[in-house]
């Protein structure tokens, strides 16, 4: 803990620092929310604690019009919107515990609102683009010359299909147990937000991907060693969403492709390329896992040629 000096701009009120520990364990194990949402939550409002002493404001006895004045000082230094919305719902949330578990009688942040985000599409992978993406660990390179694939490389390969055929998340990904894994049946089952289950199917080319793995580089990679998750490491142990993301990384460099792309990038795609072979925008809630079908709807602003599709099959004057 950071000493409680006046003098250090790093000093934190003590009592707050351990309700937030408090709260982001509850995140953890209440709401099932991922390693990468808790440090993000706890990063936020240790940057709320940081400001407070400075501003020599109480940060458990804050009142609205004191967080509103943090919230305005985020926004004079230039935060972007999404940053200074992400900050406020750490607030929301944590006072909105706080208020729950019975620490405080009130909560000054439900009333707080900020500033309006601009709606910005998803990123969406080209299919030129995509196919030098997927042709980085494949048999064949992106010049159709066959190589030899190494244990590390069937895994990647497994994993950037896997992504690409179902839309899955990289904690979905990471946490995709093997006893899951039906590549008779070409499915898998996922463990999505919520901790909601459901069930994701596999074409061919993901599902023979994904076989090729199993059968031949999962074992390498355990050396006689025993895990419950199906994409395992180097070391025999749980591909994690940090290396999964690594090696998406590596991948586009070695593709050459913009490196400012994430995995996340292959679910948009993934749901763009099936609205516009034509599925209904239902299904695709389905497979993503979308709780609420205006979460899918975005993607239609991706297809503009299917919905001219759409409508002038089933337009009378179409």
């Amino acid at each position: 803990m950071a000493a409680e000096s006046a003098d250090d701009p790093l000093a934190v009120d003590a009592r707050a620092a351990e309700l937030v520990e408090s709260f982001c364990g509850a995140l953890r194990v209440e709401r099932n929310a991922s390693a990468h949402t808790v440090r993000a939550y706890r990063t936020d409002l240790m940057d709320y604690l940081r400001w407070a002493r400075r501003a020599r404001v109480k940060p458990l006895g804050a009142t609205h019009r004191q967080l509103r004045l943090y919230l305005a000082e985020l926004d004079r230094a230039q935060y972007s919107r999404t940053t200074v919305n992400r900050r406020l719902s750490a607030l929301r949330g944590f006072f909105r515990w706080l208020n729950v578990t019975g620490v405080l009688d009130e909560d000054p942040a439900g009333a707080l609102s900020g500033p309006r985000s601009r709606q910005s599409l998803p990123h969406v992978i080209r299919a030129a683009d995509m196919a030098r993406l997927l042709s980085v660990h494949a048999e064949r390179d992106a010049a159709g010359r066959v190589r030899a694939q190494s244990p590390a490389d069937l895994r990647n390969q497994a994993i950037l299909e896997f992504l690409y055929a179902c839309g899955a998340r990289v904690s979905e990904a990471s946490g995709l147990l093997a006893s899951h894994v039906d590549l008779e049946a070409g499915q898998a089952k996922v463990l999505g937000k919520g901790a909601k289950e459901r069930i994701v199917p596999l074409h061919d080319l993901a599902v023979a991907s994904m076989r090729a793995y199993a059968s031949e580089a999962r074992p390498a990679l355990l050396r006689d060693r025993t895990c419950e998750f199906f994409f395992v490491s180097t070391r025999g142990g749980r591909m994690g969403t940090d290396a999964i993301r690594k090696m998406f990384k590596d991948a586009l460099r070695k593709a050459g492709l913009d490196e400012s792309l994430s995995p996340h990038d292959m679910r948009h795609t993934f749901a763009t390329d099936l609205l516009d072979g034509g599925a209904d925008l239902r299904s695709v809630q389905e497979m993503l896992g979308h709780a609420s079908l205006s979460t899918t709807q975005i993607y239609t602003h991706l297809a503009p040629e299917r919905l001219k599709r759409v409508h002038a099959q089933a337009h009378p004057r179409g």
